[in-house]
């Protein structure tokens, strides 16, 4: 079981990001964009739900309502080599909302134990849930908690639980990752009256320490944002989260890496702005961090630019901050 995970993000968590993410954790739990069953059926599929074989451990995540859509997408991301895949029950997205499907699915249970149950037996992989603690006026503890209930009974046992409720009006999904008051207590709870569970929390969780603390209470933790605006933090997860002995990877390994990568990449066909935007974070609150992102921004956009925008992005940094190991945890 992976105590740690990156959190599904539209526009965020694509697979040049994961392949980056991974080169700072080998061990915390991936996950792609969310990928509605009507991409996946009628879509590119490759360009969809292609990964690198080094993004292992990843789940898939998928959107949608219908049981028999879900179970066939389920299906074929199992063919593409997915671990698990992951039912999105938490998005409050207008888009979503017109789909009928996201958070609206907990006010069905029902409809989302028959596509749990769907899923598992067409793909043969485990099929978990995320979901929020509710949203508008269906946010009472004992709303969730008969959610869970009768989705577990469909077989599904771990549950990523966003500690905020969603206001499906009112508040765009933007405000609706920030507004509502985080319930961590509620998520505890749920842990605490359902041990048999695996249950991970989501939420406002910026950092490592604020992952030890919750895992004092939860079986795992989910980071979002800050993963991905501040990704250097996952490079002391394997050590801070799983005890492993070994510090994790300086900022100079993780961007020679990406170089490589991002050669193969634009071997393959692909620009390397695909790549290089989705590592401005890596220096992130380091002198320098400014000349790194200029020089990616700009250079990316040179014609036939290379895996040399990132060495040549490396000039702008001292060695200090290079060779700097991730930091351990506070005595």
């Amino acid at each position: 079981m992976s105590r740690l995970s990156v959190a599904p993000m539209m526009d965020r968590t694509d697979r040049h990001f994961r392949y980056f993410a991974r080169q700072l954790s080998r061990r915390a739990l991936l996950y792609t964009e969310m990928v509605t069953t009507g991409a996946v059926l009628h879509g590119d599929r490759s360009y969809l739900l292609g990964f690198d074989p080094e993004e292992h451990p990843i789940a898939l995540q998928l959107g949608g309502d219908d049981p028999d859509a879900l179970a066939r997408a389920a299906e074929i991301g199992a063919h593409f080599g997915y671990d698990e895949i992951n039912l999105n029950v938490g998005c409050p997205s207008p888009r979503v909302q017109q789909g009928q499907f996201g958070v609206c699915l907990m006010a069905r249970p029902e409809r989302v134990a028959a596509a749990v149950c769907a899923m598992a037996a067409a793909s043969g992989l485990p099929v978990t849930v995320k979901h929020r603690i509710g949203f508008d006026d269906l946010d009472r503890y004992e709303d969730m908690l008969d959610f869970v209930d009768r989705v577990a009974a469909a077989g599904t046992a771990r549950f990523t639980v966003h500690a905020r409720k969603a206001w499906l009006t009112g508040l765009d999904p933007k405000a609706n990752r920030s507004v509502p008051p985080l319930r961590y207590a509620d998520v505890y709870r749920l842990k605490a009256e359902r041990p048999t569970l695996t249950i991970e929390i989501n939420g406002g969780i910026t950092t490592l320490a604020e992952a030890r603390d919750h895992l004092a209470h939860v079986d795992a933790v989910m980071i979002g944002r800050a993963a991905f605006d501040d990704p250097f933090l996952l490079a002391a997860a394997d050590r801070e989260i799983y005890g492993e002995p070994t510090p994790g990877p300086s900022r100079r390994e993780v961007a020679q890496r990406l170089a490589e990568y991002a050669d193969r990449v634009v071997a393959s066909g692909t620009p390397v702005s695909h790549v290089t935007r989705a590592v401005l974070g890596l220096f992130a609150g380091c002198p320098g961090a400014r000349a790194w992102r200029r020089e990616l921004t700009v250079g990316a956009n040179r014609p036939g630019a290379t895996g040399e925008v990132l060495r040549t992005a490396l000039g702008g940094i001292s060695d200090d901050v290079l060779d700097q190991l991730p930091l351990p945890r506070a005595a």
